[in-house]
């Protein structure tokens, strides 16, 4: 007798198993699936702009319609983020410390956050723990006083200061803030004591002086007020006067030579994909022709400061070495 053959497999098409076509087949799907599971194109979710301030300001308005343009661009949303603190250093340096890139959380950055390692011992580095994306524009400090205040320019200003040594309060966001050291150095070119407060934010400012518990506000983001007729602009810190302010003279042209350069731009956690910046900075850059952006920005003085990605850190990294000459000059120290 003859011993039973051993059971074969089934046989497919010109000889294979079906062992054999299974493994063929797995083959030829996860070939096909390769697509299905390759990177989306950039942006397929929201992204997150931090605004280190509280909300209320000048950022609020403005950088929601950069964002509402940049939307469009983009495909998706740009939900603002507010993340107050240390005088709008906190919720920028928070990117310094994550560890990955992705290009959905962006911040605002401005010369505070480079300034600060200056002041107070930290754990980033602001020329090399941000990817930056775009220099938006600059802002326009201005010294403004309720409308039903006594001082008339910025001479009257000065001049009571004097005669009432530390009784004039002047307001600022932020300690360490330029604006607050710009002050600080008008003080003492022109020789008087002036009470220096800081505040969180300019809404809170504003509210301070329009109530009567502040005399001075030293900050960007007087025009508005200002147009209203509830505040009186006396000077600003730039190298000429305002188009729309002609009738206000510069602190230089009344002989202290002081001007306050204040840009501000967008950055991205260190490491970010170079395309995914670059997708990012020209949406934004294309945002701010966006009628509404435009529009608010003339409002609140702000002047046109844009920069490609490249440039904008080679300025951050000569504003690190100057913030630092800055406050040698004051005789800053650090904490």
């Amino acid at each position: 007798m003859h011993k039973a053959d051993s059971p074969q497999p089934p046989q497919g098409p010109r000889g294979l198993d079906r062992r054999t076509l299974l493994a063929a087949g797995l083959g030829a799907l996860g070939l096909n699936a390769v697509p299905a599971f390759a990177a989306s194109p950039f942006p397929d979710r929201h992204i997150t702009l931090v605004l280190p301030f509280p909300g209320g300001g000048m950022f609020d308005a403005v950088l929601r319609a950069m964002g509402n343009a940049a939307a469009q661009d983009l495909g998706q949303p740009v939900v603002l983020n507010h993340k107050p603190g240390a005088g709008g250093v906190s919720g920028t340096a928070g990117l310094a410390m994550m560890n990955e890139a992705d290009g959905y959380t962006l911040s605002v950055m401005h010369n505070s956050v480079i300034r600060h390692p200056h002041i107070t011992k930290v754990s980033w580095d602001p020329v090399k723990d941000f990817t930056y994306i775009t220099g938006l524009a600059s802002l326009t400090t201005g010294i403004a006083v309720a409308a039903d205040a006594p001082w008339k320019s910025l001479e009257d200003l000065l001049a009571d200061a004097k005669a009432r040594p530390g009784q004039i309060t002047w307001g600022n966001v932020g300690a360490t803030s330029a604006n607050r050291i710009y002050g600080q150095r008008l003080a003492k070119a022109a020789g008087v004591e002036i009470n220096f407060i800081p505040y969180k934010g300019g809404a809170e400012q504003v509210a301070a002086v329009l109530g009567g518990h502040l005399h001075v506000y030293g900050d960007p983001g007087f025009g508005a007020m200002a147009l209203s007729g509830k505040l009186r602009l006396l000077a600003t810190f730039t190298d000429q006067r305002l188009p729309r302010w002609q009738q206000v003279p510069t602190v230089k042209e009344l002989g202290h030579d002081l001007v306050i350069e204040s840009p501000v731009g967008i950055v991205a956690p260190k490491g970010l994909d170079p395309a995914i910046a670059l997708r990012l900075q020209n949406a934004l850059q294309k945002a701010t022709k966006d009628p509404d952006y435009q529009r608010l920005s003339a409002e609140y003085d702000l002047v046109p400061w844009l920069l490609d990605g490249a440039a904008y850190q080679q300025y951050a990294t000569k504003q690190f070495v100057r913030e630092k000459q800055m406050l040698d000059e004051i005789g800053f120290k650090p904490s």
